[in-house]
């Protein structure tokens, strides 16, 4: 039955997979990719540059992660923390429903690593999470407001029907909203003995016999999760401009990279429709990263704005984003594996946050 459960709880990711698979395939049909190498062939050394984004992105959240830990068990090994962020972030973006596995491997490894109690590593990785929510709505207001006039004018084009400014601008409010409401509910000193009340009136003895053992560790979490608050709204301020930073970057990774290419396309412009395609990655989020979804999201916006041989310059431009993926997810992997963390470790992690 356990084994069924498993299987059962893995198939959507399976199916995001094939679906992003099919999609990219789709791409890669279209785009011209003869004209798309020679694109890339231009750039030179520039492009070791590309890398140097998500690098920027890892080290940010790294810091902002890194204050919220309880005071007394706060890591005093940033690289060893950083770590962590690249192992699992790589396991959440490779692995079929990844973020399952990536984010409950998070508070397994503080511990193996850095010493960290499991209450407050789990505590540090559920805030870190809601406050990413929220500032990716943030983020995606920002963005917005940025290029309003421009989502307006492209929006037939690429949804089909206008209005994609204001769905975005209301899109964004809604996010923050929520994961500004589930940290206030989080942090409040009784979310996870609530959530504990609940499993323990499952009708199964041994289920009952096992919680009513981890009581304690429902209690230390909650005391964790509330010390995180006790700082008040002034002591979250720097994190949510660090996390807000971090998502700038891949703004930033994507205005590089069309600069490299020698397109003629403004920072703001670059902001606007990469939040929005931000946006659309996290609703396909069963999609290893976004695989071909966010791709054909590009090239829509490309072929919206007027960019010229935007099927030439928009594959170079995914192959490149693409290539930078691979080249991180390896490093991710290659200290994954010189650390000792087995895939086994990521997947015994996933079933004890299930």
């Amino acid at each position: 039955m356990h084994t069924e459960n498993k299987t059962a709880n893995k198939w959507p990711g399976y199916v995001g997979l094939l679906v992003g698979v099919i999609l990219i395939a789709y791409l890669f049909s279209k785009v011209d990719l003869i004209s798309s190498a020679r694109l890339i062939g231009s750039i030179g050394f520039s492009s070791l540059l590309i890398p140097l984004p998500f690098l920027l992105l890892h080290l940010i959240e790294t810091a902002a992660w890194q204050k919220l830990f309880p005071l007394g068990s706060r890591p005093t090994s940033f690289f060893k923390l950083f770590k962590i962020q690249v192992v699992s972030e790589t396991i959440s973006m490779t692995l079929p429903a990844g973020v399952a596995v990536g984010e409950p491997l998070r508070p397994l490894l503080c511990r193996r690593f850095l010493g960290i109690p499991l209450p407050d590593g789990f505590a540090s990785v559920a805030v870190r999470k809601l406050l990413l929510g929220m500032t990716q709505g943030i983020y995606t207001l920002l963005g917005t407001a940025a290029g309003f006039a421009m989502l307006q004018e492209v929006s037939v084009k690429v949804i089909g029907f206008g209005g994609l400014g204001i769905i975005m601008a209301l899109a964004g409010v809604s996010v923050t909203l929520v994961f500004l409401l589930l940290l206030i509910l989080v942090t409040n000193g009784k979310a996870v003995q609530n959530l504990y009340n609940i499993l323990m009136k499952v009708p199964f003895s041994r289920v009952r016999e096992w919680l009513a053992s981890k009581q304690d560790g429902f209690a230390e979490t909650d005391r964790k999760l509330q010390n995180v608050k006790s700082g008040g709204v002034v002591h979250l301020l720097p994190v949510l401009a660090l996390y807000i930073a971090a998502w700038m970057m891949l703004a930033f990774e994507s205005y590089l990279i069309l600069s490299l290419l020698g397109l003629k396309v403004t920072f703001m412009q670059v902001f606007a429709f990469d939040t929005a395609l931000v946006l659309l990655r996290a609703i396909f989020f069963f999609i290893p990263s976004g695989l071909g979804i966010q791709d054909l999201g590009y090239l829509a916006f490309f072929q919206a704005i007027g960019l010229p041989d935007y099927l030439a310059y928009g594959g170079a431009f995914v192959l490149l984003r693409r290539l930078k993926e691979v080249v991180w997810y390896s490093i991710g992997y290659a200290i994954m594996f010189m650390e000792g963390i087995h895939l086994q470790d990521a997947q015994q992690a996933g079933d004890e946050g299930a």
